[in-house]
């Protein structure tokens, strides 16, 4: 099991990351993902560091400010996971 949360650790990581790069790839600020998400700024860089974690429904919101496809996170995380 350790080796399990590990992985999922490494993985939570990569999606973070991921989530800052599709903000950085759509040229938008924090503030303007929260403002169009009607959340804080402080809630989308808690997301982008992994500080706070990001249900599904929320993905949703991000993905559809950022105009991307959910498997830009697919591909980056599922290998790790399986």
């Amino acid at each position: 099991m350790p080796s399990f949360t590990l992985e999922y650790e490494d993985a939570y990581k990569i999606f973070a990351d991921r989530l800052r790069g599709a903000r950085e790839m759509a040229c938008l600020t924090q503030k303007q993902v929260a403002k169009a998400i009607k959340r804080p700024q402080s809630f989308v860089a808690k997301c982008e560091t992994g500080e706070r974690r990001v249900d599904f429904i929320e993905l949703m919101l991000f993905i559809s400010v950022y105009k991307i496809d959910i498997g830009y996170f697919e591909e980056a995380v599922l290998p790790l996971v399986e």
